[in-house]
């Protein structure tokens, strides 16, 4: 008889979407109870397991998220004057973060279009109901007009 051995299921994280909803959870755990982004990220991806390099541009969002804040925050509030930047709901505040970073300053060449597709759906898929158009809005009057950082 064949003795039955339990495997170890971890779902797999296997595109840039799924990827970018890894790098969401810690921003937001940041953002919400102060946790270190990268070891929250860290956690995620001994949760799942990562095809391919997503691990790399995870931690490249992460990380010119961190190192580019107070620029991001003023490009934000530049672009949405009328919602004071903590008045601007967790979820959203943190696309906007994540996907102005990857336009600006991450390494992987990802088309504008694709990153403002992939922020609206993650707004769809986490934020409010008005979510997805506030974050469209945003990012597209930032790819209008391209805020200098």
């Amino acid at each position: 008889m064949k003795k039955f051995v339990e495997m170890e299921y971890k779902p797999r994280i296997s595109n840039r979407r799924e990827t970018r909803v890894l790098v969401l959870q810690a921003l937001c755990e940041y953002d919400s109870v102060g946790h270190d982004p990268m070891e929250v990220l860290e956690r995620g991806f001994n949760e799942y397991k990562i095809k391919n390099n997503f691990h790399i541009f995870a931690g490249d969002i992460v990380a010119n998220v961190l190192e580019n804040f107070v620029s991001m925050d003023t490009i934000i509030s530049e672009l949405a004057p009328d919602w004071p930047l903590m008045q601007i709901a967790m979820v959203d505040r943190n696309i906007l973060r994540m996907a102005i970073a990857e336009l600006v300053w991450c390494e992987a060449n990802v088309p504008e279009k694709a990153v403002l597709n992939e922020a609206v759906e993650l707004a769809k898929r986490f934020g409010s109901e008005s979510s997805p158009s506030f974050v469209n809005g945003v990012l597209g009057s930032y790819m209008k007009v391209g805020i200098a950082v």
